[in-house]
């Protein structure tokens, strides 16, 4: 699943494109202004942020400018009514990846997402770990690493879910026998071994960071 930002003043756009991208296993939060983006992007980790122009507070020209030289390089694509040349321009000068002029088809989004995006879900990069996302294997400092089915299992879980908590009912699933303890065991010997900070989320689970 990838995550996306939605930089896009237009409710009733919004909402159809938050329906249709969550509907093909793409994840949304939604900026309704460029202040708002801007916060949302240091708070979180995306896959594609999908940008208007024309928004409150701070254009999406600017806002892609900002997160360009706060060496943010997530792919974007520009979603704009603007359709003279010097807007085009400037959205690729200032770092955009694509420019889709409105009106749009959502099935060329779509595509145009799964473009960018598809590189991305072959590999994830935490700290010292690399994961074949095809193949889920993992490798730490360079190095093929064997962990066991359910270890293997848990970890991948809480990066691929980084920053955010992975719920404990999901984490426990993994295990072949779900209990409190045994779970408390991985997460510590995982911690251990890779000298992870992993947080108990009260209430909700367990967090890499």
């Amino acid at each position: 699943m990838s995550k996306l930002l939605l930089l896009e003043d237009d409710p009733s756009l919004s909402k159809t494109l938050i329906k249709y991208l969550s509907s093909h296993g793409h994840e949304l939060d939604w900026a309704k202004n460029g202040e708002e983006a801007i916060d949302l992007s240091y708070d979180n980790r995306y896959d594609l942020y999908l940008l208007d122009i024309n928004v409150p507070l701070l254009n999406g020209i600017d806002l892609l400018k900002a997160l360009r030289d706060a060496d943010d390089h997530t792919p974007a694509i520009i979603i704009s009514a603007l359709r003279d040349v010097t807007s085009v321009t400037q959205s690729f000068i200032a770092g955009a990846d694509d420019y889709m002029k409105k009106p749009f088809d959502p099935e060329e989004l779509l595509i145009r997402i799964r473009a960018k995006t598809s590189t991305l879900q072959k590999a994830l990069q935490f700290k010292n770990f690399e994961i074949d996302m095809t193949k889920e294997e993992i490798s730490y400092n360079g190095s093929s690493i064997s962990l066991g089915k359910v270890q293997k299992s848990i970890l991948l879980s809480l990066i691929k879910h980084y920053p955010d908590p992975v719920n404990k009912n999901d984490l426990m699933s993994l295990l072949d026998k779900p209990s409190d303890l045994t779970l408390r065991v991985h997460i510590s010997k995982l911690k251990k071994k890779f000298d992870l900070q992993i947080n108990n989320v009260r209430g909700v689970g367990y967090q890499i960071i």
